[in-house]
């Protein structure tokens, strides 16, 4: 018979304790001890004492070599929407555990019930919710227009009758709605805390790897944007998708931070609508505001997210400070990285900014991690600066250095014929990515220094 027993890490130096206590005897940090839960039995015991003693009753572990390991093609199943095919790398894997999180509301529970409703045409589908009850999953499903699919439904938050029920219903997608709310009868605290979502999590994947389950975990984030709870929940599963959009757009963004299936940072974009969130084919035009003529401080950018590039507008507003300590605002964009590039701005162009209060945002509610946006920022400043317009048909990617030199980036080519597919007739672009061959209906101006591109403002 299994005897359970309940102990207390700590976070911080690893240091186990009978009891919970406010501050690690060992490291003294405050509030790290968290509830796990130990199986021991006279068995197991014997075999960990005498792993190293020649015991007749340990399994000998067998070494094979790596290519003697038989390989088969991994086969991915479609979900129905094409952006999420993509964030996945393809489409999901038999057996992969996937952690979606965002801010509520912002449409994770939507885009779920929606894929296991195209997925249960073909395959069992199992949706376990947690947190609402049945009717308001089935009004959820009739206001998407899904609620006649053969979807089955569980609402239960105990993670052992949901895998008992699981194994008899044995399905091949299931979604557990959220992990959060999810508890096991091992651990006496309350559901949601570290302990209960890393033990309930790390079943739940188990489980999915033992039966061949694509597992969809929904997680809850904090008022920083990161997911709540341990950071070793992911760690445990296979991808890690991001829900991220601005509540007053209807457009959403579904960006993938981890992915042992396919690329990282690959980026699928949806619109929120009545009936549910719909795929947007062509997302540089959602992006994108064109006005009537050239407005001051606005200029585009090719970013590169994932597998493909994307255009979007970078605004800037400078204006004068009355504060001691002008102040540097982004939306969309890293602060420090704009700190950096007024800096070089002032060094080696000569163009002042201290007294002045410089805010950039990008169009849409993107967030844009890639260096190559350095120099679209810098020219919407100093267009906003002169308060002179750049070019309607203008388009602006590359680097900034410290040294002032503009630095190629990836991809330099497939982002200018996007570009010209969209009617684009000019780019300033780093010399290191100039095209070998002209790149019909549009100039290229390939430049080497950041002073050089302050000509054509």
């Amino acid at each position: 018979m299994t005897k359970l027993k309940v102990s207390y890490t700590c976070t911080e130096c690893g240091a186990m304790s009978p009891k919970w206590s406010g501050q690690c005897s060992d490291c003294e940090a405050w509030n790290s001890l968290t509830e796990v839960a130990m199986a021991t039995t006279k068995s197991a015991l014997l075999n960990q004492n005498s792993r190293f003693k020649g015991y007749a009753g340990v399994e000998e572990i067998a070494v094979v070599g790596l290519a003697s390991i038989p390989t088969s093609l991994e086969i991915r199943v479609s979900s129905g929407l094409t952006e999420l095919d993509r964030v996945l790398g393809g489409g999901l894997v038999s057996g992969s555990a996937i952690l979606i999180g965002g801010d509520p509301g912002i449409g994770k529970s939507t885009i779920l019930l929606q894929t296991l409703s195209n997925l249960s045409q073909h395959c069992q589908a199992l949706y376990i919710t947690g947190e609402e009850s049945l009717q308001q999953v089935k009004l959820r499903a009739e206001r998407l227009g899904v609620a006649e699919m053969q979807l089955q439904l569980l609402a239960e938050t105990q993670v052992e009758r949901i895998l008992e029920i699981a194994a008899k219903v044995k399905p091949q997608i299931m979604v557990v709605d959220s992990i959060q709310t999810i508890y096991t009868e091992l651990l006496q605290s309350a559901p949601g805390s570290v302990g209960q979502v890393r033990e309930s999590a790390a079943q739940l994947v188990r489980y999915a790897k033992q039966t061949g389950t694509a597992l969809f975990l929904v997680g809850h984030v904090t008022k920083e944007g990161t997911l709540a709870g341990p950071r070793v929940l992911e760690h445990m599963v296979d991808t890690v998708l991001y829900f991220e959009g601005d509540p007053d757009s209807r457009f959403r963004v579904i960006r993938a931070v981890k992915n042992r299936f396919g690329a990282v940072n690959e980026l699928g974009i949806f619109a929120m609508t009545d009936r549910g969130l719909k795929e947007v084919n062509n997302p540089s035009a959602i992006f994108l505001s064109r006005y009537n003529e050239p407005v001051a401080g606005s200029v585009v950018m090719v970013t590169w997210e994932g597998s493909r590039p994307m255009l979007i507008e970078v605004q800037a507003l400078v204006d004068e400070s009355h504060l001691a300590n002008p102040r540097r605002v982004t939306v969309g964009l890293e602060q420090n990285r704009l700190a950096l590039a007024l800096a070089v701005l002032h060094r080696h162009c000569g163009v002042v900014t201290y007294n002045q209060d410089v805010f950039v945002n990008i169009v849409g509610g993107v967030r844009v991690t890639e260096t190559a946006a350095d120099l679209a920022m810098l020219l919407a400043v100093v267009s906003s600066l002169k308060n002179r317009a750049l070019p309607h048909d203008l388009i602006v990617f590359g680097e900034v250095g410290l040294a002032g030199e503009i630095r190629p980036v990836q991809s330099g080519q497939e982002r200018l014929k996007e570009a010209a597919k969209h009617g684009f007739k000019r780019a300033i672009v780093p010399f290191g990515n100039a095209p070998k061959s002209p790149i019909d209906g549009m100039e290229v101006l390939p430049i080497k220094r950041l002073s050089d591109a302050l000509l054509h403002v």
